[in-house]
């Protein structure tokens, strides 16, 4: 069927009992993601399989990192930019149109990640087939990238599973383990890898046919009443989470579904038109830029870290979150602090965490074992990293260094935690300064991707290499900073914080002040965010940026024993982990200005940044915000967004503010630089 036939990124094996293997084998790329010419080979191939007629089809991964990563985003950013994105979809809706017209049994096997397109693939074909590695994920997260599924998935998925559970897939983005895909329906056998090829051909050969309930399901939950009395609760539940005017993808995917009817074309045409909308639009342009920024970070140290053994020094939630972390990473950790009594709280709170990270038993006992308490520090000498993550005090961190450092290994790196002292001052006195960085976590350690490499100028490249790479290697994104004050995220977050306890003190109330910023996109409003971080950790922060800057301190003094959250008191009162806003009262406005008060100081900050070198660039700034504060994505970060909107205005807007409300708001040096 297909001598002389030569692909570049297929492998067509024919078998002596009729069925045929194709085995995807994206070339030149350690993983497999699906391009316009990837696809144009593979309708290629199913024309030839139209003619042949084998008795069944049977498609796998030729690479060892898993099945289909999805669609070449690089590739949709260019047809975004001539105007081409209806035509590559529609594209690939045909071909995998084409693909499920297969007269013969069509079967895939999934090894690893099935993502975006891969997992729209998966569901042309008749039956699916997973195997039970860790690493085997299927999902379809494109809602993530501003958009929905677009080559078929949005209407065979509800079909196959049921609305409820393919709406959860496709609305949240999240990605399913092969024993939950083939819970809901979505995959039809699980295996071990070592049979996986077999038992899809065997799966090819006999058929299988789904329950009976999850048959009835599929079909109950997708009739034109059920529809429209689904989506609206739907709608409720996705606006709790995001709003339409900063999110559109997800209620567009619920009124598509909503609105479907006719025959399979007519579906698919509705399905694009409404993926090509979307993706014309800012948010879908910014989060795709916003993907591509997170690619960035994770190239930045390759896998060369050298690193087995991290001792870290401090077990408060810092330091003792940073342990744990590194332990469930596969690290050998030590952790240390002057008494036992300082060492268990964070191991109690390590063993919730390995908890509910790690279903699997031995598996959890193995990353409980590589996490020791230390409290005479006999890891020192053993590790390959050691992590300082004490209380902020200059002369305490340079009196532990003076006695940690004697007993480093040779090639041991020396970091410090420190969220915003200087580390030409922590620096001083060390015999090996190029082995001495910062390695700032932002708290919560397991929620937050990001980590700063905070460099000074005595540090080695070879330093910063190794760290980006560990940082990659505990699944987190590194930025490398300059060493001054507040570094990137603190120092952009400082004046933020500041204006809203000033607007707090005008008494402007602190729910409205919240709701200022969640409107413009933030996940957390900046009083919730000081309760949060701390009022103590929010005043030395705010002391030490203003001796920085040459200005007055903010005062964030209140009630004694009222430091936020950790004591259950602060700005607001604290619940259960949780604030309790006190309500506006009746008619109330808050001030047309507030808005601008909060986000141009932030933004002005963040351009002084930019000039004053503090990340070589203005990607890596808005990487580092973005992945550091939670900075509305869909607005692409702070310089992207100054672009968006027009430097020259938002600038015109700070000289506004600064002759109503003071010289803080005059434009910081830098903003020329954005015009035009």
């Amino acid at each position: 069927m297909f001598d002389g036939l030569r692909f570049r990124h297929w492998r067509t094996e024919s078998r002596t009992d009729g069925v045929l293997v194709l085995t995807f084998d994206r070339a030149g790329t350690p993983v497999n993601a699906l391009s316009q010419a990837v696809l144009e080979e593979l309708d290629a191939i199913i024309e030839r399989i139209e003619i042949g007629k084998p008795k069944a089809v049977v498609i796998q991964s030729g690479k060892s990192a898993g099945f289909i990563a999805g669609a070449d985003i690089k590739e949709f950013q260019e047809f975004d930019a001539r105007g081409t994105v209806m035509e590559a979809i529609r594209r690939g809706q045909l071909v995998f149109e084409r693909l499920h017209r297969l007269p013969c049994p069509t079967v895939v096997a999934i090894h690893g990640h099935c993502m975006g397109g891969g997992t729209e693939l998966s569901l042309a074909c008749r039956y699916r087939v997973a195997s039970s590695d860790d690493s085997t994920r299927i999902g379809l997260p494109e809602v993530k990238l501003g958009i929905f599924p677009g080559w078929g998935g949005s209407v065979r998925l509800p079909r196959l599973v049921g609305a409820p559970a393919a709406m959860d897939m496709m609305l949240t983005g999240r990605a399913l383990s092969a024993k939950n895909a083939r819970a809901i329906g979505l995959v039809d056998k699980v295996v071990e890898p070592a049979v996986l090829l077999d038992s899809a051909i065997e799966l090819a050969k006999r058929g299988t046919q789904r329950p009976l309930k999850q048959r009835a399901l599929a079909w109950a939950t997708n009739l034109w009443p059920t529809r429209q009395a689904l989506a609206p609760m739907l709608v409720k539940q996705v606006a709790r989470k995001a709003k339409k005017a900063h999110y559109p993808a997800p209620f567009a995917l619920i009124e598509s579904w909503k609105r479907s009817g006719g025959g399979t074309d007519a579906l698919l045409k509705s399905e694009a038109r409404a993926v090509v909308k979307l993706a014309s639009g800012t948010t879908a342009r910014n989060l795709i830029r916003v993907f591509f920024l997170m690619e960035r970070l994770k190239g930045l140290g390759g896998k060369d870290h050298g690193i087995s053994h991290v001792h870290v020094v401090g077990a408060g939630v810092m330091g003792g979150d940073i342990a744990a972390w590194c332990a469930l990473r596969g690290f050998s950790v030590t952790l240390q602090d002057r008494e036992m009594q300082y060492i268990q709280p964070a191991l109690d709170r390590a063993h919730a965490l390995f908890g509910k990270k790690i279903r699997d038993e031995a598996k959890r006992a193995a990353a409980i074992s590589r996490l020791n308490a230390d409290v005479e520090g006999a890891g020192v000498a053993k590790a390959d990293l050691v992590i300082e993550a004490i209380y902020e005090n200059l002369e305490a961190k340079k009196a532990l260094y003076a006695h940690i450092e004697p007993q480093l290994k040779p090639d041991a790196l020396l970091v410090t935690n420190t969220s915003s002292l200087a580390l030409t001052e922590l620096r001083e006195g060390l015999a090996h300064p190029d082995r001495f960085a910062g390695l700032h976590y932002f708290n919560p350690v397991a929620l937050m991707p990001l980590v700063e490499i905070v460099q000074h100028d005595a540090m080695a490249e070879e330093t910063e290499r190794r760290l980006a790479a560990f940082c990659k290697a505990i699944d987190k994104f590194p930025v490398p900073v300059a060493g001054t004050p507040g570094f990137l995220v603190n120092r952009i977050l400082a004046p933020y914080m500041e204006e809203a306890i000033l607007a707090f003190r005008e008494g402007i109330p602190g729910r409205a002040i919240d709701k200022a910023a969640v409107d413009f996109g933030m996940p957390m409003g900046p009083i919730e965010l000081v309760d949060t971080v701390g009022l103590d950790v929010a005043a030395s922060v705010g002391r030490i940026m203003a001796q920085f800057h040459g200005t007055t301190p903010p005062d964030f003094a209140f009630e004694s024993n009222a430091r936020g959250k950790k004591d259950g008191k602060g700005l607001y009162e604290w619940q259960e982990g949780k604030p309790v806003k006190p309500a506006l009262p009746d008619g109330y406005r808050a001030p047309d200005d507030l808005t601008d008060r909060l986000v141009l100081r932030l933004l002005n900050e963040a351009v002084a940044c930019l000039h004053d070198g503090v990340v070589a660039d203005a990607d890596l700034l808005d990487a580092g915000v973005i992945f550091g504060t939670g900075f509305a994505p869909f607005h692409g970060g702070p310089i992207q967004y100054i672009r968006s909107e027009g430097a020259d205005k938002l600038k015109k807007r700070l000289e506004q503010l600064a002759t109503r409300h003071g010289e803080r708001f005059t434009p910081r040096p830098g903003w020329d630089a954005l015009s035009g």
